[in-house]
């Protein structure tokens, strides 16, 4: 069974060492792209005129294929896992700025009014206010842009041999080998529904507070995922 999992020696990884690349490749970036996308929320919902340019801009960024970005990125970081990074984090945005400017406006504006007569200034209240209330549209966001990462990770596979397990598909395919094939697409499939899973139990955790019954529209931006 263990030969199942051995490795060409060119791919210069295990099969588990693959696993934890392509964890690092996806993740990362979708990690970067929160950061990024939580002060940008809060400028969209401080000054509503910002938010339109800003979905405009991230949208425009989002239809540009993977393949093309790489190729752009490439004269600048070369062949590196950071080529495929950086645009990833840049299409989590698409998703991750809409979740937050959506879950902090459903805030109550009387909780605001609260928080503000209790001394909290902005910073402070959209910290320790808006964003735990937020927390349910935020981590549906997560959802969708962890499970897209991980999907798009495999497209690194075509430069350089950054794509972690979707070098495996590339090798299989070349050389005739579906064990390479099947390793690839499963294990990439099983990463999707771990990560997914596991922010579903983090959503449990950080939201005890929220019946089970209003979930819904968590699992309907999970079932938005669209395929590039």
């Amino acid at each position: 069974m263990t030969e199942f999992f051995d490795m060409p020696s060119y791919l210069e990884h295990s099969y588990l060492g693959l696993v934890g690349l392509h964890l690092r490749e996806a993740l990362l970036p979708v990690l970067a792209g929160l950061v990024l996308a939580l002060p940008l929320a809060q400028l969209c919902v401080r000054f509503r005129w910002l938010y339109p340019p800003v979905l405009w801009v991230t949208t425009v960024l989002y239809a540009i294929p993977s393949l093309a970005f790489f190729v752009i990125l490439i004269d600048y970081t070369g062949l590196s896992e950071l080529t495929v990074m950086i645009p990833l984090a840049v299409y989590s945005l698409v998703v991750l700025v809409p979740a937050i400017v959506d879950g902090v406006r459903s805030v109550p504006q009387e909780t605001l009014a609260a928080a503000t007569a209790m001394g909290f200034g902005p910073i402070r209240r959209y910290v320790h206010v808006q964003l735990p209330i937020a927390a349910p549209a935020i981590l549906a966001g997560l959802r969708v842009a962890s499970v897209s990462s991980i999907s798009l990770v495999s497209v690194g596979m075509l430069i350089g041999n950054e794509g972690a397990l979707g070098n495996l598909l590339d090798s299989g395919m070349k050389y005739h080998q579906p064990r390479l094939v099947w390793l690839s697409v499963v294990g990439t499939a099983v990463l999707a529904i771990l990560v997914d899973a596991a922010l579903i139990v983090l959503r449990t955790l950080v939201t005890p507070w929220m019946p089970r019954g209003t979930r819904k529209s968590s699992r309907t931006l999970v079932a938005k995922e669209g395929a590039r």
